[in-house]
Protein backbone atom coordinates (compact mmCIF):
# COMPACT_ATOMS: atom_id res chain seq x y z
CA UNK A 1 0.00 0.00 0.00
CA UNK A 2 1.37 3.42 -0.98
CA UNK A 3 1.33 5.96 1.84
CA UNK A 4 4.11 8.31 0.69
CA UNK A 5 4.59 10.18 -2.59
CA UNK A 6 8.10 11.53 -3.24
CA UNK A 7 8.34 14.06 -6.06
CA UNK A 8 11.23 15.57 -7.98
CA UNK A 9 10.85 19.30 -8.73
CA UNK A 10 12.36 20.07 -12.13
CA UNK A 11 10.38 18.74 -15.13
CA UNK A 12 7.84 17.28 -12.70
CA UNK A 13 6.40 20.58 -11.45
CA UNK A 14 8.52 23.37 -12.94
CA UNK A 15 9.49 23.03 -16.61
CA UNK A 16 13.19 23.12 -17.47
CA UNK A 17 14.96 24.10 -20.68
CA UNK A 18 17.98 21.82 -20.34
CA UNK A 19 18.98 21.90 -24.00
CA UNK A 20 18.56 25.65 -24.32
CA UNK A 21 20.49 26.30 -21.14
CA UNK A 22 23.38 24.15 -22.29
CA UNK A 23 23.56 25.86 -25.71
CA UNK A 24 23.37 29.28 -24.06
CA UNK A 25 26.14 28.44 -21.60
CA UNK A 26 28.48 26.97 -24.21
CA UNK A 27 28.04 30.06 -26.40
CA UNK A 28 28.58 32.37 -23.44
CA UNK A 29 31.68 30.56 -22.21
CA UNK A 30 32.98 30.04 -25.77
CA UNK A 31 33.67 26.35 -25.16
CA UNK A 32 32.52 23.17 -26.92
CA UNK A 33 31.67 21.24 -23.75
CA UNK A 34 31.74 21.60 -19.98
CA UNK A 35 35.17 20.73 -18.63
CA UNK A 36 35.69 18.45 -15.65
CA UNK A 37 36.39 21.27 -13.20
CA UNK A 38 33.13 22.95 -14.25
CA UNK A 39 31.13 19.76 -13.82
CA UNK A 40 32.66 19.13 -10.39
CA UNK A 41 32.05 22.73 -9.31
CA UNK A 42 28.39 22.38 -10.30
CA UNK A 43 28.09 19.20 -8.23
CA UNK A 44 29.84 20.85 -5.29
CA UNK A 45 27.41 23.75 -5.49
CA UNK A 46 24.41 21.45 -5.77
CA UNK A 47 25.50 19.58 -2.65
CA UNK A 48 26.22 22.70 -0.61
CA UNK A 49 29.97 22.11 -0.47
CA UNK A 50 30.65 25.59 -1.83
CA UNK A 51 28.72 28.84 -1.35
CA UNK A 52 27.07 30.96 -4.03
CA UNK A 53 29.93 33.54 -3.97
CA UNK A 54 32.48 30.71 -4.33
CA UNK A 55 30.50 29.24 -7.22
CA UNK A 56 30.27 32.57 -9.04
CA UNK A 57 33.93 33.39 -8.38
CA UNK A 58 35.00 30.07 -9.89
CA UNK A 59 33.31 30.97 -13.18
CA UNK A 60 34.55 34.57 -13.08
CA UNK A 61 38.12 33.40 -12.63
CA UNK A 62 37.76 30.84 -15.42
CA UNK A 63 36.00 33.26 -17.78
CA UNK A 64 37.26 36.75 -16.87
CA UNK A 65 35.50 38.33 -19.86
CA UNK A 66 32.17 37.73 -18.07
CA UNK A 67 30.60 39.51 -15.10
CA UNK A 68 28.55 38.27 -12.15
CA UNK A 69 25.21 38.96 -13.84
CA UNK A 70 26.29 36.98 -16.91
CA UNK A 71 27.00 33.94 -14.73
CA UNK A 72 23.76 34.19 -12.77
CA UNK A 73 21.64 34.69 -15.89
CA UNK A 74 23.30 31.72 -17.62
CA UNK A 75 22.83 29.53 -14.56
CA UNK A 76 19.14 30.41 -14.21
CA UNK A 77 18.44 30.13 -17.96
CA UNK A 78 17.31 26.53 -17.42
CA UNK A 79 14.31 27.60 -15.32
CA UNK A 80 11.11 27.81 -17.32
CA UNK A 81 7.40 28.07 -16.47
CA UNK A 82 5.49 26.36 -13.66
CA UNK A 83 2.03 25.37 -15.00
CA UNK A 84 -0.63 26.40 -12.50
CA UNK A 85 -2.56 23.13 -12.88
CA UNK A 86 0.38 21.28 -11.32
CA UNK A 87 0.24 23.48 -8.26
CA UNK A 88 -3.52 22.99 -8.12
CA UNK A 89 -2.98 19.22 -8.31
CA UNK A 90 -0.56 18.99 -5.41
CA UNK A 91 -2.49 21.57 -3.40
CA UNK A 92 -5.65 19.48 -3.69
CA UNK A 93 -3.66 16.34 -2.87
CA UNK A 94 -2.31 18.02 0.25
CA UNK A 95 -5.73 19.22 1.37
CA UNK A 96 -7.90 16.21 0.52
CA UNK A 97 -5.75 13.10 0.93
CA UNK A 98 -3.82 11.32 3.65
CA UNK A 99 -0.67 10.79 1.59
CA UNK A 100 2.64 11.85 3.08
CA UNK A 101 4.01 14.28 0.44
CA UNK A 102 7.76 14.80 0.10
CA UNK A 103 9.73 16.88 -2.41
CA UNK A 104 13.27 15.68 -3.17
CA UNK A 105 15.22 17.89 -5.56
CA UNK A 106 18.77 18.29 -6.83
CA UNK A 107 19.00 22.07 -6.81
CA UNK A 108 20.95 25.03 -5.47
CA UNK A 109 20.60 28.41 -3.81
CA UNK A 110 20.58 30.52 -6.99
CA UNK A 111 17.80 28.46 -8.57
CA UNK A 112 15.62 28.44 -5.47
CA UNK A 113 16.12 32.17 -4.92
CA UNK A 114 15.17 32.86 -8.54
CA UNK A 115 12.04 30.71 -8.26
CA UNK A 116 11.01 32.38 -4.99
CA UNK A 117 11.37 35.82 -6.59
CA UNK A 118 9.46 35.00 -9.78
CA UNK A 119 6.81 32.48 -8.71
CA UNK A 120 3.92 34.03 -6.80
CA UNK A 121 2.70 30.75 -5.34
CA UNK A 122 6.08 29.21 -4.42
CA UNK A 123 5.54 29.38 -0.66
CA UNK A 124 2.03 27.95 -1.00
CA UNK A 125 3.51 25.18 -3.14
CA UNK A 126 6.19 24.46 -0.54
CA UNK A 127 3.55 24.29 2.20
CA UNK A 128 1.84 21.43 0.37
CA UNK A 129 4.64 19.08 1.38
CA UNK A 130 5.32 17.38 4.69
CA UNK A 131 9.04 17.60 3.89
CA UNK A 132 10.87 19.71 1.29
CA UNK A 133 14.38 18.35 0.73
CA UNK A 134 16.82 20.35 -1.43
CA UNK A 135 20.20 18.82 -2.24
CA UNK A 136 22.25 21.90 -1.36
CA UNK A 137 20.62 22.06 2.07
CA UNK A 138 20.98 18.40 3.03
CA UNK A 139 24.34 18.03 1.19
CA UNK A 140 23.22 14.90 -0.66
CA UNK A 141 22.11 14.43 -4.25
CA UNK A 142 20.38 11.93 -6.50
CA UNK A 143 21.10 9.33 -7.77
CA UNK A 144 23.26 8.39 -4.75
CA UNK A 145 21.70 5.80 -2.45
CA UNK A 146 22.55 7.96 0.55
CA UNK A 147 19.91 10.56 -0.26
CA UNK A 148 17.17 7.92 -0.43
CA UNK A 149 18.41 6.33 2.79
CA UNK A 150 18.32 9.79 4.38
CA UNK A 151 14.66 10.31 3.42
CA UNK A 152 13.67 6.82 4.60
CA UNK A 153 15.39 7.20 7.96
CA UNK A 154 14.19 10.76 8.61
CA UNK A 155 10.57 9.85 7.93
CA UNK A 156 10.46 6.25 9.20
CA UNK A 157 9.45 4.99 5.77
CA UNK A 158 9.52 1.63 4.02
CA UNK A 159 10.54 1.77 0.33
CA UNK A 160 7.70 -0.52 -0.79
CA UNK A 161 5.17 1.95 0.66
CA UNK A 162 6.64 4.88 -1.31
CA UNK A 163 6.17 6.04 -4.91
CA UNK A 164 9.10 8.07 -6.22
CA UNK A 165 8.51 10.27 -9.30
CA UNK A 166 11.45 11.70 -11.26
CA UNK A 167 12.23 12.54 -14.88
CA UNK A 168 15.83 11.24 -14.68
CA UNK A 169 16.16 7.50 -15.22
CA UNK A 170 19.33 7.03 -13.20
CA UNK A 171 17.49 8.50 -10.21
CA UNK A 172 14.49 6.18 -10.55
CA UNK A 173 16.85 3.24 -11.23
CA UNK A 174 18.52 3.73 -7.84
CA UNK A 175 15.17 4.07 -6.10
CA UNK A 176 13.74 0.99 -7.84
CA UNK A 177 16.79 -1.09 -6.86
CA UNK A 178 16.14 -0.08 -3.25
CA UNK A 179 12.53 -1.29 -3.39
CA UNK A 180 10.65 1.93 -4.13
CA UNK A 181 7.77 2.03 -6.56
CA UNK A 182 8.79 4.46 -9.29
CA UNK A 183 7.48 6.57 -12.13
CA UNK A 184 10.20 7.71 -14.52
CA UNK A 185 8.02 10.46 -15.92
CA UNK A 186 8.58 11.61 -19.52
CA UNK A 187 8.30 15.39 -19.33
CA UNK A 188 7.57 15.59 -23.06
CA UNK A 189 4.52 13.32 -23.10
CA UNK A 190 3.36 12.92 -19.48
CA UNK A 191 2.17 15.24 -16.72
CA UNK A 192 2.14 14.82 -12.96
CA UNK A 193 -1.54 15.83 -12.85
CA UNK A 194 -2.33 12.41 -14.40
CA UNK A 195 -0.53 10.49 -11.66
CA UNK A 196 -3.54 8.48 -10.51
CA UNK A 197 -4.41 7.46 -14.06
CA UNK A 198 -0.87 6.48 -15.08
CA UNK A 199 -0.17 4.59 -11.84
CA UNK A 200 -3.70 3.43 -11.08
CA UNK A 201 -2.48 -0.11 -10.34
CA UNK A 202 -0.77 1.22 -7.20
CA UNK A 203 -3.77 3.00 -5.70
Amino acid sequence: MINTLIFDFGDVFINLDKEGAMKNALNLFKVESFENDMLQTNINYETGKISTPQFINFYLSKFPFLNKEDIIDAWNYILNDFPKQRFDFVNKLSSHSNYNLILLSNTNELHINHIEQHLDFFHDFKDCFNEFYLSHEIELRKPDREIFEYVLKKNYLKPNECLFIDDTKENTDTAEAMGFHIWNIDENTEDIVNLFEVKKELF
